[in-house]
């Protein structure tokens, strides 16, 4: 019989933002145990929470819309699930929302991912070039990996990029092969110190396929 599937939107802020995935896995697997929630288990010498994420959050960039699948042993409502997580949850992990998934319906799959980053004004007019520069390109390509000459397409994966509201905004494509990451472009863009002057970046939607 099919485990119980429940979906999970939720915020990853303040020094949380500073743990990497696989810490943050096991952060939220903790926060089950606390709350007493029967998790399900992978199987095998080794077993793991069964806990998948669309997509993966980069070390150090916040998260305001982020998605997390779950299986359970047991079924509950999805309100209840998401009170006894939120009781026991670590500061800065913020339960949004949950739903049931359907029974038959397949994982989720991140389309595109948006991210913003405050500018400030001294540095809007170079940046606002730097975003025309790139537009006008057909390709702009990064070396991710030296060793194996690893090269991205970052135009290949942008959908939009502009100043708004005192801010950079980024959507990605996201696709099952390299990605492109938003701080490439913050490095493409010559902006890749704002960062640590001005505040962290901040990643704002998830969007899945339906």
């Amino acid at each position: 019989m099919p485990r119980p599937r429940y979906q999970l939107r939720f915020r990853k802020e303040g020094d949380l933002c500073w743990i990497g995935h696989h810490d943050l896995v096991r952060a939220i697997e903790r926060t089950f145990r606390r709350a007493a929630l029967p998790l399900a288990m992978s199987g095998g010498f080794h077993p793991k929470p069964r806990l998948s994420f669309p997509s993966a959050l980069g070390l150090g960039i916040v998260g305001l819309d982020e998605v997390c699948e779950v299986e359970l042993t047991e079924p509950m409502s999805a309100e209840e699930l998401r009170t006894r997580l939120q009781e026991h949850a670590p500061p800065g992990w913020t339960i949004t929302s949950a739903a049931e998934t359907p029974e038959h319906a397949p994982a989720a799959v991140a389309r595109t991912v948006e991210y913003s980053l405050p500018v400030p004004a001294a540095t809007r007019p170079r940046l606002q070039a730097a975003i025309e520069r790139l537009w006008a390109q057909s390709e702009c390509w990064v070396t991710r990996d030296e060793a194996r000459a690893r090269r991205v397409d970052l135009r290949a994966d942008l959908l939009d990029l502009k100043l708004a509201d005192d801010a950079l905004r980024i959507r990605l494509r996201v696709t099952r092969a390299v990605s492109a990451r938003p701080r490439e472009l913050l490095a493409a863009l010559e902006i890749n110190d704002l960062e640590r002057t001005i505040g962290p970046l901040a990643r704002t939607k998830v969007e899945l396929y339906d």
